[in-house]
């Protein structure tokens, strides 16, 4: 028997009903196969298969603050999943002690280095050694080192000599040496703007104008409580639209939902009332707008933050 009699063999059948979808034909061996035409369907997003690079994020908790460390994660997974984060130093000191809660949200692994000399930084050797240790054991693809010391520049020259990414965040006193050594550099300042711009706007979205009355000049300012608040994901979504925006301002939604269980693991659209991410999106109208592309048959979503 032929293949393709194998294949449509019912049709020879009593009560046998032959489907009435357009065919493609596929040879392989010159062997004519027939297979039904898939029908175009509206996907469900999912997370985009697209291979993540690994980053691997060293801090130098002397030299970084604790404030910004959300800010930092986001800045790291725009090149990478960042599967190690590590903080470096001595936890005896009273100066470490804003770390505490930010590091068990974040899941930052401390590293306790004990100062052998008042007044000398002593988590530069335990950083650099670890990151030799990852350099060379090939679980990471790149480094994101945060400091403000020049004492890291030979470090990110050695990790880029070998082919390997390496990224840094500091503040605008780092000394160029360490600056010019790394692929990327990021100035810290820069993202205490964006947090700052964020906050703005989220206020400027939260408040409404207030109401004139049609026969006086009356002011009638709405009750506090009831004024428009600003959605609970917000704050996620808005750092996964960060790590996935283009240069055009658009951000695909597949990798923004990669970019939320990086952020946070538990994230669930439905934890918000809704069965999908581009549902819950499509619902903060006020603050995000959306568009489709068709490609291969298949159904891009994009989206992006309003002004």
């Amino acid at each position: 028997m032929q293949i393709s009699d194998a294949l449509w063999s019912t049709k020879n059948k009593p009560g046998a009903v032959m489907s009435k979808k357009p065919l493609i034909i596929v040879k392989v061996s010159n062997i004519p196969l027939f297979y039904p035409k898939k029908e175009k369907v509206m996907p469900e997003e999912q997370l985009s298969s697209l291979a993540r690079h690994k980053i691997a994020m060293l801090i130098d908790g002397d030299n970084a603050q604790a404030n910004l460390l959300p800010k930092m994660l986001v800045e790291a997974g725009k090149y990478g999943l960042v599967t190690v984060r590590r903080i470096y130093g001595d936890w005896t000191t009273t100066n470490m002690k804003s770390w505490k809660d930010v590091l068990n949200y974040h899941a930052v692994q401390p590293v306790q280095q004990f100062r052998y000399t008042i007044g000398k930084n002593a988590t530069d050797s335990a950083m650099i050694i670890d990151a030799m240790d990852l350099l060379h054991s090939g679980v990471v693809d790149g480094f994101c080192l945060v400091s403000s010391d020049s004492d890291y520049a030979r470090l990110a020259t050695r990790i880029r000599e070998t082919g390997v990414f390496v990224m840094g965040l500091g503040a605008k006193k780092t000394p160029k040496p360490f600056v010019n050594a790394c692929d990327v550099f990021v100035y810290t300042e820069n993202l205490v703007a964006e947090q700052k711009d964020a906050h703005e706007r989220a206020q400027r979205k939260t408040v409404r104008k207030p109401k004139t009355k049609a026969k006086d000049t009356t002011v009638e300012i709405e009750p506090e409580q009831e004024q428009e608040q600003e959605p609970e994901a917000m704050p996620l979504i808005r750092q996964a639209y960060e790590m996935a925006v283009q240069e055009d301002g658009w951000a695909r939604l597949d990798l923004m939902g990669n970019s939320l269980y990086q952020l946070d693991p538990g994230f669930d659209p439905r934890t918000y009332g809704h069965r999908q991410l581009s549902r819950l999106i499509a619902s903060y109208k006020d603050f995000f707008q959306m568009r489709t592309q068709e490609i291969d048959g298949s159904t891009l979503f994009y989206v992006k933050m309003k002004e």
